[in-house]
């Protein structure tokens, strides 16, 4: 019932952004109501000495005429909003329904144990993760999910538009209860499955790995197959400085960090990339990895432009219309209640 009368702008998407643009002419509005009110003659004629008229003098009148005068341009500004057809993903009617605007996407994260690795700060998985809930954090009406994978994989968070609950089982996965070693396909497999096939969306997996397929009953080329039959396109992405980094090595003592050559199966993430329509991106630090996932969304906005699957979400224009039921009212009770004239 709030979202009614909620008008933080913020809040607001707009089907018909170019009709904004007559917010421009606001100015000129309030350009000829003040000349108008400057032409206003008084509704009483008085004639006797200026000390007399000084004394019916009430500077509140001024004050509310140029009320009214904002009370207008109110009326026209939000009557232009309305016309761009304002919409918020947060509306429980625009969260219900695919829309051509949505993307399903699936983040596939390697929780490896070289994930730990500290040549990104403070390592590899902890960097990913925040960079991955500032993606979501950009993201509107898309539904993702959340698959880790190392030596095996599972759903962390299925398909959602709850974006708090996704972040929040992002920020506590971790490779500590899953098998060892590094099952790209098995992951990817696990990405493609949480995509629904009857989804007219356009369907994404993003696949973070900084090493090469060790693990599991499918290899990721089977696996990207399979994402091509369900018209899934796999952005790939291999996490590792060039070089050495140090990384965690388990010894009969526990875990030690050892320099280790960054070995990742770059050959085969360009090869999940290509079948699938893709592209493979090289992160060598946390800057990168975040410019990475801006290419991503660059990518899949130019693609949606063209495509057109189902309706667009329905305006929510309410609020707006609200406000300006209220704004004519109070101008209707100033003008013809405090200013009406007796014959």
């Amino acid at each position: 019932m709030l979202n009614n009368w909620n008008i933080n702008i913020y809040e607001f998407e707009f089907l018909q952004a170019n009709y904004l643009y007559l917010l421009l002419t606001i100015p000129i509005f309030g350009w000829l109501l003040l000349k108008q009110e400057k032409k206003r003659t008084g509704d009483w004629k008085f004639t006797s000495s200026i000390q007399n008229q000084e004394k019916f003098k009430d500077n509140s009148i001024s004050y509310i005429r140029q009320g009214i005068i904002l009370l207008k341009l109110l009326i026209i500004a939000f009557a232009i909003l309305a016309l761009a057809k304002p919409f918020r993903w947060n509306d429980s009617d625009a969260n219900s329904h695919d829309y051509k605007y949505g993307i399903d996407i699936v983040i596939a994260l390697d929780v490896s144990l070289s994930m730990l690795a500290t040549d990104f700060e403070p390592n590899r998985l902890e960097a990913a993760k925040e960079v991955a809930n500032e993606f979501i954090d950009g993201r509107r009406g898309d539904r993702i999910g959340l698959v880790v994978y190392a030596g095996e994989s599972y759903t962390a968070c299925p398909m959602t538009l709850d974006y708090e609950i996704l972040k929040k089982q992002i920020d506590e996965v971790d490779g500590m209860n899953i098998e060892g070693g590094t099952a790209i396909g098995t992951g990817l497999g696990t990405g493609v499955v949480n995509l629904r096939s009857d989804s007219l969306k356009s369907k994404v997996i993003i696949l973070l790995t900084d090493g090469s397929n060790n693990a599991g009953d499918i290899t990721p080329l089977q696996a990207a197959e399979l994402a091509k039959t369900k018209n899934i396109c796999v952005y790939t992405i291999g996490v590792g400085s060039n070089g050495v980094a140090p990384t965690p090595v388990v010894t009969p003592v526990g875990i030690r960090y050892e320099n280790m050559p960054v070995e990742i199966d770059e050959v085969t993430l360009n090869e999940i990339a290509d079948v699938t329509g893709g592209k493979y991106f090289r992160a060598t630090d946390k800057k990168s990895l975040a410019a990475i996932y801006e290419e991503i969304d660059r990518l899949e906005k130019s693609k949606m432009a063209d495509k057109y699957f189902q309706s667009e979400p329905p305006p929510t224009p309410a609020a707006f219309l609200n406000w300006i039921f209220v704004f004519i009212t109070l101008v209707i009770v100033l003008e013809f209640s405090l200013f009406v004239t007796n014959d």
